[in-house]
């Protein structure tokens, strides 16, 4: 196909690009243990546009962001482990560049032949990605024909990569993965109101407030999880001992719930929780059967008796969309409602779509990633995309928002 309905967006498929030298950005900022990929998802997701542009003949050259190097190189942030897994996907060899831009990499990009793959070492080892710094965007520009925006995950900041770039170069595109991306959160916000149901969580109320107060117009119900609950339990009247509240939103918690009931909206809020007097990956968990959480104790997790109350209402939506995990997750003893949200999800018959990495990361190590409508690569992107923003990676490509 060579335009995505969605958007009307231009992809891949309409680029001339045999032979070309097309530049395509890619988020390979997946998570590293010691200097092993963690897990693969995105380089994975980026394999049907790289892998088109391969059996084209075009000549590859991948650019993506690792982690926050502050514009300087830290061998810690190398995109070499992504480039071996990458190799593996594609079983050939993929060149690594020891620069974003420079000699060696103009010098790699020159020699490359058709179907060859290079990519560019992580591009926020150069000052000048995060400021979209036109110089940077130049030399990018210059290694290339064409440009393909794949990298859906960065479509909200204005880089060097996304946005300056593609002033530069006359030709570009959208990859398969945004097509996707566009295409399935255009269908949520298209979804009927009833049985569509959100599942929110994360630490802070106010990084959800602008999807929040968008989705109330749009769901039967929101179910919250997380640190945010407290906030909004707080905002209740509810004991929340000494769980983090954003103190500074209870105001906005309370006019939330207000709108909510106005609207016919249900806010479920957990009934029970997971706690510790401590937060620590060796804090002893804490069992609390009621609402109100004891002076002393922090809530870390949601408890059994909420998890089944969420897996209740997942059972019976039509349409869910999952963001932000339920508990510390990173915390094995408190990961358990998270893990008990990813199995509701899979197990309902609801078009589901699941963003934020967390929430991805319990979808996938549950092994029911196959039992999800779509996995999106993009937290940020994705929930301001849900917020009626304009990304400005999409709209350099000329991608605009239909009001």
């Amino acid at each position: 196909m060579a335009a995505s309905s969605a958007m009307n967006m231009s992809l891949i498929d309409a680029l001339p690009i045999e032979g070309k030298r097309v530049l395509i950005r890619v988020d390979f900022n997946v998570p590293l243990e010691n200097g092993v990929v963690a897990d693969d998802s995105r380089i994975r997701a980026a394999l049907p546009t790289i892998e088109h542009a391969i059996e084209r003949g075009a000549r590859v050259i991948l650019t993506s962001h690792l982690g926050r190097p502050k514009g300087k190189p830290d061998p810690a942030l190398s995109l070499a482990p992504a480039g071996e897994v990458l190799a593996g996907h594609l079983k050939r060899e993929v060149y690594l560049s020891d620069r974003p831009i420079g000699p060696a990499a103009t010098r790699l990009a020159r020699d490359l032949r058709d179907g060859q793959v290079m990519l560019l070492e992580n591009v926020r080892y150069h000052p000048g990605e995060t400021k979209n710094d036109d110089a940077l965007a130049r030399a990018l520009a210059e290694l290339a024909d064409f440009y393909v925006n794949d990298a859906f995950g960065t479509a909200h900041r204005a880089h060097a990569s996304t946005v300056g770039v593609a002033s530069h170069i006359r030709d570009k595109a959208a990859g398969y993965l945004i097509a996707r991306e566009v295409e399935a959160l255009t269908k949520l916000l298209n979804a009927p109101k009833r049985g569509f149901t959100a599942v929110l969580g994360g630490a802070k109320v106010s990084d959800k407030i602008a999807v929040i107060e968008r989705l109330l117009g749009r769901v039967e119900r929101i179910l919250v999880g997380g640190a945010m609950a407290y906030t909004f339990l707080r905002a209740l009247g509810h004991e929340t001992g000494k769980s983090r509240v954003e103190e500074a939103q209870l105001e906005t918690a309370s006019h939330i719930l207000t709108q909510a009931e106005r609207r016919g909206v249900e806010i479920v809020l957990p009934i029970d929780h997971g706690a510790a007097d401590d937060f620590s990956s060796t804090a002893t968990r804490v069992d609390v059967d009621t609402v109100d959480i004891p002076a002393g104790l922090m809530g870390l997790d949601i408890g059994s008796q909420t998890s089944a109350l969420f897996g209740e209402h997942l059972a019976n939506a039509k349409t869910i969309f999952w963001n932000g995990p339920m508990g510390v997750f990173e915390f094995a003893q408190f990961a358990q409602g998270t893990r008990a949200v990813a199995d509701a999800v899979a197990d309902s018959s609801a078009w589901a779509v699941v963003g934020g990495g967390d929430s991805v990361r319990a979808v996938t190590e549950s092994g029911r990633a196959g039992d999800i409508a779509h996995i999106s690569t993009g937290g940020g992107a994705s929930l301001e995309f849900l917020e009626g923003r304009e990304l400005p990676g999409l709209a350099a490509l000329g991608i605009r928002r239909r009001k």
